[in-house]
């Protein structure tokens, strides 16, 4: 006969459950009352049911205080049934070459996973609800069923199963992820059946690295980029499937790519997805715009250039390849070196539009990330956590500003920098064609951060140096700043503002270029409003909008009584 303890607050019940579960033998059911329990439950080669004593969502296991997984499992057989279940850090759940279920769970982790599988493991899933978090499930290395899931508003993928992993994932709801929908690589070969897929920040279905999954009767639909992409070397199944108001095409097979597709017939008994091989379609209208918007940024002669430069390379390279003729590797990644202000971060934005709109990346969106989103606490815990903002990146661009940081000492004890460095290497080859990873920092720190690694500075294609603006391009940026906001500065002003921008000291540590002038234009405009507040009468319009010479005064005043701060 099954043992069940009972966890409560009334006589004779174990207050905690890591109470219960040191008493319980194995086979036993560890039913929980109604309520909140912080705690963090580690189960090392147990066989042991843990339950809500009511309905489910009326018992919380938070461990997000206690640094680990709400519940992780290593060996053993362990069920969790009508659970909510949260962590932050760490993921909800997780589980190593174990047998886990979760039935009726909710399960959501702070900058993490929601439930995690792996070396083996075998998960059956009925009814979980991820919500929010970072991925729903990661499945690797392991097997299993997710039915009748649902995973919503990940910031990254939904589900990613990756390693070889073979899991069935029938009737379940991927909705609202920041990144893909199911992101399936490293040889997985997960059974999609009956899912629904829609409103994902990325491709709704990707599929790479020899990677072979058989998709059945699912539904894709508004995604921010394609419906369906399979790269280079992979294979699978793509049968009976609608992919609807994602972007061009509703399927898109690299070459190299060998899927059986069947298409599922729309209501004229047509076929209804539209399907390319060979790469995505460019845009010449959106380049020509997006070159345009580069051209009208002031100064960056230089940096326009080599833009030009790489686009047009990338031109040549598909005309060679639709002529049949060899076109080497090419690395999209970049280094953005100079000093702060100068349009390092709105470059790198365009640049992944334009590979956007050239069919390089499927959606280029912008993933701006610095040191503390790499680099973890512990051994180990970089790696994860670096492979996991750049598996988010996938698609786009990863934006690094102040990488140099990453090869110095974080202080305090053991430093995991170098490790994010060495992780960021492999996965920029492996992944060379799928994401541009740009880096960016003060000149001589850039050239040290670049010798961290010996492959590091392979790996990226160029180099580009980002002049500081002159006094003449600061007060061009002031302007456009002022017509931006319905101020128009008075006569003279400019003469005024080129005199204070030429007798700054403009070092590559201190000075902040385009950031320096909108701070200026600030000080002018809440100096103008003290000015305004005294006329003793509502100001015109053209008050309003007037930037004077006295508010320029006033601005400076300020920012040299407090030693050049503003």
């Amino acid at each position: 006969m099954t043992q069940t303890l009972t966890v409560s607050q009334e006589p004779g019940a174990y207050p905690t459950i890591q109470d219960a579960l040191e008493m319980a033998p194995d086979g036993a059911v560890v039913s929980i009352a109604p309520g909140h329990y912080a705690e963090g439950l580690r189960l090392a080669g147990r066989r042991i049911s843990l339950e809500a004593a009511g309905e489910a969502g009326t018992v919380t296991i938070d461990a997000g205080a206690a640094g680990r997984p709400a519940v992780s499992c290593v060996g053993g057989a362990v069920v969790l049934r009508r659970l909510v279940l949260r962590s932050a850090g760490y993921p909800a759940v997780s589980a190593r070459a174990a047998q886990l279920s979760l039935d009726d769970c909710e399960v959501g982790a702070e900058d993490h996973t929601g439930v995690w599988a792996g070396d083996g493991t075998r998960l059956t899933a009925r009814r979980v609800k991820a919500v929010g978090g970072q991925t729903g499930f990661v499945i690797e290395d392991a097997a299993g069923l997710l039915a009748e899931c649902e995973v919503r508003d990940s910031g990254g993928d939904g589900i990613i199963v990756r390693l070889g992993a073979d899991p069935v994932l029938r009737d379940t709801i991927v909705a609202g992820c920041g990144g893909r929908g199911v992101y399936v690589y490293q040889g997985g070969r997960p059974t999609i059946e009956r899912c629904e897929v829609s409103g994902a920040g990325g491709v709704g279905i990707a599929v790479a690295h020899q990677s072979a999954p058989a998709v059945t009767g699912t539904w894709v639909h508004e995604t921010a980029g394609v419906g369906m992409h399979f790269g280079r070397g992979c294979s699978g199944l793509v049968e009976g499937c609608r992919v609807e108001r994602c972007a061009e095409p509703g399927i898109l097979l690299d070459e190299g790519a060998t899927p059986t597709v069947r298409e599922a017939p729309d209501e004229d008994g047509a076929a209804g997805v539209g399907i390319r091989t060979g790469g995505a379609a460019q845009d010449a209208d959106t380049v020509d715009q997006l070159l345009a918007d580069l051209d009208a940024m002031v100064g960056l002669a230089a940096i326009k250039s080599e833009v030009r430069a790489l686009i047009d390379e990338i031109h040549v390279d598909q005309w060679r390849r639709e002529a049949g003729l060899s076109v080497g590797a090419v690395s999209h990644h970049l280094v953005f070196t100079g000093a702060p202000g100068t349009g390092k971060t709105t470059v790198a934005r365009l640049y992944g539009q334009l590979l956007k709109a050239l069919g390089i990346l499927p959606h280029g969106e912008f993933h701006e990330v610095a040191r503390r989103d790499l680099v973890g606490q512990y051994v180990g815990h970089t790696a994860e956590k670096t492979t996991t903002v750049f598996t988010a990146a996938l698609g786009g661009v990863l934006f690094i500003d102040e990488a140099y940081t990453l090869s110095r000492p974080g202080g305090g004890g053991a430093d995991f920098g170098q490790e994010a460095i060495d992780t960021l290497v492999k996965l920029m080859e492996d992944h060379r064609d799928e994401v541009a990873v740009i880096v960016a920092g003060y000149t001589a720190d850039m050239r040290d951060f670049l010798d961290a690694n010996a492959g590091l500075a392979s790996r990226f294609a160029k180099s580009m140096e980002f002049a500081s603006y002159t006094p003449a391009e600061l007060v061009a940026i002031i302007g456009r700043m002022a017509t931006a906001g319905d101020y128009e500065p008075a006569p003279g002003l400019d003469d005024a503002l080129l005199q204070w921008f030429g007798h700054l000291k403009r070092d590559e540590g201190t000075f902040g270029n385009a950031r320096e002038a909108r701070k200026l234009l600030e000080g002018m405009r809440k100096a103008q409003s003290g000015r305004l507040r005294t006329l003793g009468r509502a100001p015109s319009v053209r008050e309003l909008r007037g930037l004077t010479l006295a508010d320029l005064l006033a601005a400076t005043r300020s920012h040299e009584a407090r030693g050049g701060e503003w």
